[in-house]
């Protein structure tokens, strides 16, 4: 239900998603989709967790080689091949300028990808939380352009000079 909740928002933002059309896509009863979610925004939540833990599986940047010329592979070609969970969690992140109660979720959102970035930076000896920080905007820039343009030349410059940057940073520490 998570996955197909993804897949009607990708395709049509949030006003397309009720418990019929997650039902519909899921292919089970749209009573199924209300009794195990409650409210529409719990099922908006869980979904975006789902999201995180996907998107955040299929970039290498939690598990995966641990040395600088493989950092954030695999980001290059992240809105390729999971273009439906890219959209549904920049749908969500743009929705939740008009709702207060996405805030949290959203929050929880940008601390995961900022924490795991952090994490995989500090293996390579990168403590500089301005830098990480840095590193992490463009990454999360390139997903979006990617998923909005679908150009990846610009990509994997970027990453090359990310990478260049990773290496005389964490030689000076």
């Amino acid at each position: 239900m998570l996955r197909a909740t993804i897949t009607v928002v990708a395709r049509g933002g949030l006003r397309d998603l009720t418990y019929r059309a997650v039902a519909a896509e899921a292919g089970v009863s749209h009573g199924l989709v209300r009794h195990h979610f409650g409210t529409r925004d719990a099922l908006i939540a869980e979904a975006l967790e789902f999201a995180v833990e996907e998107s955040l599986r299929e970039s290498s940047m939690v598990e995966g080689p641990s040395d600088v010329a493989h950092f954030a592979s695999g980001v290059e070609s992240l809105a390729a091949r999971s273009t439906d969970i890219q959209a549904f969690q920049y749908e969500l992140l743009l929705e939740s300028r008009r709702r207060p109660e996405l805030h949290a979720a959203v929050a929880r959102y940008y601390e995961t990808y900022r924490r795991v970035t952090g994490e995989r930076l500090r293996t390579l000896g990168v403590a500089d939380p301005d830098l990480v920080e840095t590193i992490w905007f463009a990454l999360d820039g390139i997903v979006f352009k990617q998923l909005v343009m679908g150009e990846q030349a610009d990509a994997e410059r970027v990453l090359a000079r990310i990478r260049r940057l990773i290496e005389e940073h964490a030689t000076r520490d």
